[in-house]
């Protein structure tokens, strides 16, 4: 859980905007509902052009005091440093990569006391064949775990050449399922033939959700909530605030990463609010990583119920309606979860609200592009317990 530039900033970013960031997620909240990581991404380098060109640096004018004065505020305020870098000869936006420098830039990035490493080979090795996107990435891995600092790994790919498959055991600790999110909820098809919309992002998880699990995380890409259509680097118009309330509840129930992509300073009370449901954090927290799964469909596909386990034998139940229009939708405990739950309990996650008990299906009003979250107990069973 944190905070990425790249959304909202691109490569224009700099050191005041991570300290004035770190300072509002502090001032605002954000901290104290978990979110503590704070990630450059792309634009802090020196130099654009190749390695073979130019040495890996901190731009001076960007960075005046050096990226590692950035991290010791970060720690001084409880927060962690992120940072970006790729194994191409450069990055996506031009700037020098680590290619053939992966020990160096690793030992580089602890020194300066760096806690996350984005390594994007989404364009470098686009067209690559898997066992060399494979290396590469593993190259940075041994690299990292040699430094002897805990440095999260973030093997970024695009959801191409199968990473969901092997980037685990590579030691990465998060992945991207898919190409850049948009801003924008259902848009049909895919911008520019390449972006990929929140319903676009869920849809593709359900192939790939038996990959997640504690400390190795499908990254169904940053959160858009905030960024309002505005965002100079993704395409899309922006989403109403039921629709970013929508996508955080669903980023949230599948364990996905949840990085913030919007300016902190700019956030409305009500997308605030969004992202630091302390309950829906908890979901997406809870130790058992599991990540939901879709477990029912109206034969139209307009309404939909996902769900996961919790390591309190609880459950996470969303009800999504991706359709135009508020729409009834039933949730019976057999035929839904495959539990043998006779009576059982839920609380609204949105609303605060305890429910219940049941022993009854039951039924809820959903409006159109909403997800109404529930957690749900056990209160009885008396057969096929």
């Amino acid at each position: 859980m944190g905070w990425s530039s790249w959304n909202n900033y691109g490569p224009d970013i700099n050191e005041t905007v991570v300290r004035n960031t770190i300072d509002a997620m502090e001032r605002l909240g954000l901290k104290d509902a978990g979110y503590i990581y704070v990630n450059i991404d792309d634009g802090w380098q020196r130099y654009k052009g190749s390695r073979s060109e130019h040495p890996l640096e901190v731009d001076p004018v960007k960075f005046p005091n050096g990226m590692k004065a950035v991290a010791d505020y970060a720690h001084s305020k409880g927060f962690k440093l992120g940072i970006y870098s790729g194994p191409g000869a450069d990055t996506c936006a031009g700037f020098t990569g680590s290619e053939g420098h992966a020990e160096e830039d690793a030992k580089l990035f602890a020194s300066w006391g760096i806690d996350h490493l984005k390594y994007d080979s989404c364009c470098s090795h686009v067209d690559a064949p898997q066992a060399e996107v494979q290396q590469v990435m593993l190259d940075m891995s041994k690299a990292l775990i040699a430094t002897n600092r805990s440095i999260v790994y973030h093997a970024c790919h695009c959801g191409w050449a199968n990473v969901w498959e092997w980037a685990a055991e590579e030691g990465a600790n998060q992945w991207r399922i898919g190409q850049d999110i948009s801003d924008d909820f259902n848009y049909p098809g895919n911008r520019e033939k390449y972006y990929f919309d929140v319903l676009d992002m869920l849809d593709r998880g359900n192939d790939v959700a038996q990959y997640t699990g504690p400390g190795h995380w499908n990254d169904y890409d940053m959160l858009i909530v905030g960024l309002d259509g505005e965002s100079k680097q993704l395409v899309g118009t922006g989403l109403s605030d039921l629709e970013y309330r929508a996508h955080f509840s669903l980023w949230a129930i599948v364990s996905s990463p949840l990085l913030i992509g919007a300016n902190i300073t700019k956030l409305s009370s009500y997308n605030l609010a969004t992202l630091t449901n302390r309950e829906l954090i908890a979901v997406n927290q809870d130790p058992l990583g599991q990540s939901a799964t879709l477990q029912w469909t109206s034969p139209d596909n307009k309404t939909q119920i996902y769900a996961r386990t919790l390591a309190d034998e609880s459950m996470a139940v969303a009800l999504l309606n991706r359709g135009s229009e508020t729409a009834w939708i039933t949730l019976n405990m057999r035929e839904h979860l495959t539990v043998p739950w006779d009576v059982y309990r839920l609380r609204d996650l949105w609303k605060g609200k305890d429910l219940g008990p049941y022993d009854i299906p039951y039924t809820t009003e959903v409006r159109s592009h909403e997800a109404r979250v529930f957690r749900v107990w056990k209160v009885a069973c008396t057969i096929g317990c």
